[in-house]
């Protein structure tokens, strides 16, 4: 879930909902790594997949008419490109590059095979019908900390437009052509060293303010031991998480929501998400953290989901003030 909120954008991360066209699934490219998956159980591969997507040009995410997602990452072992399609109840994986080994390894726990959805409980009329609408929600773990933390520093206290363009300029202007077939456009993000080295002026031309920018260096200088947070328990990768200055609650909530799978990284300190969920569930548009956390209470261990189920239902309060200004520091 993003920290600002579009309800009519089907491709927007908040709710976590990307449209992946009905298809075949493409063929294996050449020099592919492939392996075939079959689920446990049922897996919609926009809803699980959906909050990797930074915005609808985000370089790093791509569905294709055949069906396909198409995934650029920098794993351990290197970069490397991930298509996944389904066929029938199986679904089919291709990998390229150096990371591609990792990749598939993790391909599981990226599909939700770690998340156990049946032991969710709805407690309201609105998340019971919800949670019965899609059955193939599941909780992806990707295992990567620092690739959902860094657009998420770029999201904070900005609108989503706002940090979907720094994204996209700073992944084309600083990280590297994805491996695998041409023709996709598709960007793996910088190294941790690139992100350091990046000058203020670039952060400036893309719209990034200082704090923002310091907080994504003083990230990637730790960027090893951030990522040892994806193998902790929740409480325990939150403290590592927010023991770098400029990483709060909320950051730690979004980032952890993708690289663990948690179901209980419920998001605090968000500027919209008190209020929907205040109005979906009470009618109280101006609930605030401690109403939210009250009324999500019931679903303890599984709040997040319980979150992502309200906003996937869309009963969200009639807009009271014009929309947030979008700015740009880097016309300046």
């Amino acid at each position: 879930m993003a920290g600002r909120f579009a309800p009519l954008n089907r491709t927007a991360v908040r709710g976590g909902r990307t449209d992946v066209p009905p298809g075949p699934g493409g063929t294996a490219g050449a020099g592919a790594v492939e392996r075939r998956l079959t689920p446990d159980g049922p897996v919609d591969l926009g809803l699980t997949l959906g909050p990797l997507r930074r915005g609808p040009a985000d370089p790093t995410f791509r569905t294709t008419p055949d069906g396909s997602v198409w995934r650029a990452t920098r794993t351990p072992d290197g970069p490397a490109t991930l298509r996944v399609s389904r066929t029938g109840t199986e679904i089919d994986a291709e990998a390229w590059g150096a990371g591609a080994p990792w990749l598939l390894d993790h391909l599981p726990a990226l599909l939700g095979a770690g998340d156990d959805p049946a032991v969710f409980v709805p407690r309201h009329r609105l998340v019971h019908a919800s949670h019965r609408r899609r059955p193939g929600l599941r909780l992806t773990r990707t295992g990567l900390v620092l690739e959902s933390l860094i657009p998420t520093v770029l999201e904070q206290k900005v609108t989503a437009d706002e940090a979907y363009r720094a994204w996209r300029r700073l992944v084309r202007q600083y990280g590297e052509p994805a491996p695998g077939p041409h023709g996709l456009d598709l960007h793996v993000m910088p190294d941790p060293r690139t992100w350091a080295m990046i000058p203020s002026w670039d952060w400036h031309r893309a719209g990034v303010d200082a704090k923002r920018s310091d907080t994504i260096v003083r990230a990637v200088r730790v960027a090893n031991r951030l990522e040892e947070a994806a193998a902790m328990d929740l409480p325990e990768a939150v403290r590592r998480l927010e023991a770098v200055p400029g990483i709060g609650p909320w950051t730690s909530a979004e980032t952890l929501q993708r690289s663990n799978g948690h179901p209980d990284a419920v998001t605090t300190g968000d500027l919209h998400l008190p209020g929907i969920i205040g109005y979906a569930l009470a009618g109280d548009r101006d609930a605030d953290d401690a109403a939210m956390l009250e009324l999500l209470a019931p679903y303890a261990g599984q709040r997040h989901r319980a979150a992502r189920l309200i906003l996937l239902a869309g009963r969200t309060p009639p807009r009271r003030t014009p929309r947030m200004p979008r700015g740009d520091i880097g016309r300046f």
